[in-house]
């Protein structure tokens, strides 16, 4: 029989701090050990409300949050995992549409913790056992689970019998741990895909695409594809939906940028899939949150900084962190109408500086570099900086957010509307979010 441990209030960073301590590595993708921990815990994994599985490169988050609105929106209960947070931990773990409060929290570590006895497992696998066991313990209609890394050797990827699959478009990235070329990482995205699962695939590239058919074909997967089976776009101002039954008119995405008519799409296939009504659907596009995705700040110190200074103009957060997201970006600052558009960017060291920023040339009117406050493992504001000097003629360096909004407010001229764009990584959108308000 288990015993709750008692432990102090505030120790969540001190569960997560212990949990890095269990495995050498951050990374280290393996279904062996999440396997032998989930069988030590009576495989809560087979357990869930019926699982909706989301892997891809880009538009995960924003695909999940319109699938979720949709479900709740038909009156579903949904429980949800997604990484990384931007705040605290709890974002990653809901309940029925809420974060997991703290008291359930540290139980569910607890017992994680002690049925892994001091076993080698990495932090993101043991906190994916302990979602796991949440989700399993609370009824609910669905369960939405965003791949962590790759999709073949995720920790989330012991799900036997998804009720759907969904692959978001794929390109480059962490590339050091999925393959060095798009073929690679599609073998370890196409990794979810599942017998006799329907799967919904979000517009890919010609190569990721032929591999993501070759698994399917193995896997007897049968696939939903962008550009195919169906189709979403922006028509005068309006989603426009297409597949092979009918074409749905639907609100304007929540969620801003051209590139979420896209997301939205693959949303409405999934959607669709579980019978959700029109209306339903309709109401899940446009309601949908998620935060750090070409988000504009409405209040907090930063807001009131530009206000102090004169600045004539607004500012974003965004926390795209490849150059697929450098382009969903820069399209956004392109579309939407200010005389000059300023960057202020930092990054994780794992990440490509150059593919991110060469997107911004010819876009942006400067460019800061700045170190990821609170982050061990961001870039150094020397090396951001000197890919920066070879993309930017206005190129500059701040030790500090504070410093760097600043600067661009001194520098501009006053009487041109502007706007400055905080990106490049979710670790510092997160850092924005939580001094924001």
């Amino acid at each position: 029989m288990f015993v709750k441990k008692i432990v102090p209030k505030n120790d969540i960073k001190k569960f997560l701090k212990r949990f890095q301590s269990f495995h050498p590595k951050l990374i280290d993708l393996s279904l062996e050990r999440v396997e032998r921990l989930l069988d030590a815990l009576n495989n809560p994994q087979d357990n869930l409300p019926p699982v909706i599985h989301i892997a891809g490169t880009n538009g995960k988050g924003s695909t999940l949050s319109f699938i979720k609105s949709g479900l709740e929106a038909e009156k579903k209960l949904v429980h949800t995992y997604t990484s990384p947070h931007l705040i605290k931990f709890n974002e990653r773990i809901c309940i029925k549409g809420k974060e997991i409060n703290d008291s359930k929290l540290r139980e569910y570590f607890s017992r994680c913790e002690d049925t892994n006895n001091n076993s080698k497992i990495t932090l993101f696998e043991i906190t994916t056992c302990a979602a796991f066991l949440a989700f399993s313990e609370s009824e609910a209609d669905y369960t939405l689970l965003e791949v962590g890394l790759g999709g073949k050797f995720d920790a989330t990827n012991v799900i036997k019998n998804p009720v759907l699959t969904i692959i978001t478009p794929i390109s480059l990235d962490h590339e050091q741990y999925l393959g060095e070329n798009l073929i690679q990482i599609a073998d370890a995205k196409a990794g979810v895909l599942k017998p006799n699962t329907p799967a919904i695939i979000g517009r890919q590239e010609r190569n990721a695409m032929q591999r993501i058919r070759e698994v399917a074909k193995q896997t007897h997967s049968p696939l939903h594809i962008f550009g195919y089976d169906w189709l979403s776009y922006k028509k005068d101002n309006r989603l426009i939906f297409e597949d092979n039954n009918e074409i749905l008119e639907l609100a304007v995405p929540s969620l801003v940028g051209d590139h979420q008519y896209e997301n939205a799409g693959m949303a409405v296939a999934a959607l669709k899939y579980l019978n959700v009504s029109k209306s339903s659907i309709n109401s899940g596009i446009e309601n949908a949150i998620w935060p750090a995705r070409l988000q504009k700040l409405n209040l907090g110190p930063y807001v009131s900084l530009l206000k102090e200074l004169n600045f004539n103009g607004e500012i974003w957060v965004d926390g795209g962190h490849n150059d697929s997201a450098a382009t969903a970006i820069t399209n956004f600052l392109k579309s939407e109408q200010v005389e000059e558009n300023h960057v202020i960017c930092g990054m994780i060291n794992s990440k490509d500086v150059d593919g991110f920023l060469q997107k911004f040339a010819n876009v942006v009117e400067s460019f800061t570099a700045i170190r990821i406050p609170e982050e061990t493992n961001s870039h150094t504001i020397d090396k951001i900086y000197s890919s920066a000097e070879r993309f930017f003629i206005n190129s500059y360096k701040a030790n500090s957010l504070h410093a760097a909004i600043e600067n661009v407010c001194k520098t501009h001229p006053p009487q041109k509307s502007a706007r400055i764009m905080i990106c490049g990584s979710l670790y510092l959108s997160g850092y924005v979010l939580r001094n924001h308000s």
